[in-house]
């Protein structure tokens, strides 16, 4: 027994023995040698099928996680290496992402001022307004749909427009409100030849000439640079009348085409002529027309005149103003209808029928006499010598008129006092 132990101790010397084997050879140095021969195999034999049954038990409860932890650990040998590799890379590719980030921070950092940072900064500003952007690039199609729905609602046309000139004063050096307004002036000149036609209308009333000027008012100064409004839409309107006027007589031109026939034959008949009868016809109907559409003309320009007030400009102004297109207008209007009658009325030749003409153009004088413009008197120029029996004729029926208004009015009040008595 002794040599075995020593045969053993002899083979340790060369390795070196754990702490579990140098127990056992302490516990085994303890044991008598009977002992050692009797129960120790026994020992032996019990822990080893101990063990067995352990590892056994170990196999068969944990042999799935063992094969893998078993292939993971095979494995490690292919993954290490490259892993090792790939933190190799890393390593190296750190100073670079670094140095990227450097220049990425520079080149579109706040402080910088690239143009692709411009860009986006244009591009951002874009999508922040784009509803404002939409909201402006509507204003003509909406400002063309208001000039043509029918009717026209002029206040607010005017509104829209007037809106959009503020954008263009704020604005001067934007493409996108320079096309607007360009494109607004287009709908508004439309609008302005619009209210241009209106003046023209046959039946236009004083209410509304002045709303139409009053539009035009609005207008004119933002179409037409360096015109003043007082100055230009007065004479516009004028202008306008008179086309209405010579127009509403050009529609008399079968009457005048009969008249000329009569005065060609007239100069053919020499004294004996007695007719007339068409030339007459023609001048009643156009000295009626001249008439209703002279009063008006004259009557709505004096009350469109004066809705302009006269400019500072006019009152410092060392030189005295130009007159107005009005002050000349109505000899112009005079002019026509004496020009009329000195071709036209020495065809007629029955007195009756001249008188009656006479009187009913002393009547159109009586009318724009009213208005200033009593041309009576000029009648003698173009050799119309009835006027002033006629004037007399007239001033006397008129004097008896009004000494019976006065008459009815001085007994009215007793008339009045005796019903009340008797009742």
């Amino acid at each position: 027994m002794a040599e075995a132990l020593s045969d053993l101790l002899l083979l340790d010397r060369d390795h070196a023995a754990d702490a579990a084997t140098l127990a056992y050879l302490a516990h085994l140095a303890e044991q008598p040698a009977h002992a050692l021969r009797s129960s120790e195999p026994q020992r032996l034999a019990q822990a080893s099928h101990s063990l067995l049954l352990s590892i056994q038990a170990l196999s068969k409860r944990s042999h799935k996680p063992i094969v893998e932890s078993a292939a993971s650990h095979a494995s490690l040998r292919q993954t290490l290496p490259a892993l090792a590799q790939r933190a190799a890379e890393l390593s190296q590719a750190v100073p670079r992402l670094d140095h990227e980030a450097e220049n990425f921070s520079a080149a579109f950092g706040k402080a910088s001022e690239g143009q692709t940072v411009a860009r986006r900064k244009q591009a951002l500003r874009l999508l922040h307004n784009a509803e404002r952007l939409v909201d402006v690039m509507e204003l003509p199609p909406l400002l063309a749909s208001a000039v043509k729905t029918s009717p026209v609602s002029y206040s607010s046309t005017l509104d829209i427009y007037a809106h959009v000139r503020r954008l263009a004063s704020l604005y001067p050096s934007s493409p996108l409100v320079s096309s607007v307004l360009g494109e607004a002036d287009a709908a508004i000149r439309q609008m302005a030849a619009h209210l241009v036609v209106a003046l023209e209308a046959p039946s236009l009333k004083l209410a509304a000439a002045l709303r139409t000027v009053g539009w035009l008012k609005r207008i004119v100064p933002d179409l037409v640079s360096g015109v003043p409004a007082e100055d230009s839409l007065p004479a516009l309107f004028l202008v306008c009348r008179l086309t209405t006027l010579v127009t509403t007589l050009a529609a008399l031109e079968p009457l005048r085409e009969l008249a000329d026939e009569e005065r060609h034959r007239q100069g053919k008949a020499g004294h004996s002529w007695s007719g007339g009868q068409q030339t007459e016809r023609y001048l009643k109907r156009f000295i009626e027309v001249f008439r209703e559409h002279s009063f008006g003309v004259v009557s709505m320009s004096k009350s469109v005149e004066a809705s302009f007030a006269s400019s500072s400009r006019s009152r410092n102004d060392p030189l005295s103003p130009l007159p107005s297109a009005l002050s000349t207008f109505p000899l112009h209007l005079v002019g026509l209808l004496l020009e009329t009658l000195r071709i036209y009325l020495p065809t007629v030749r029955d007195q009756a029928s001249r008188d009656s003409i006479v009187t009913q153009v002393l009547y159109c004088a009586g009318s724009l006499g009213r208005l200033g413009a009593d041309f009576g008197m000029l009648l003698a120029a173009i050799g119309v010598d009835e006027w002033v029996d006629l004037v007399k004729r007239h001033r006397l029926l008129a004097g008896r008129l009004e000494s019976v208004i006065g008459d009815y009015r001085a007994h009215q009040p007793a008339s009045s006092a005796t019903a009340a008595m008797a009742s």
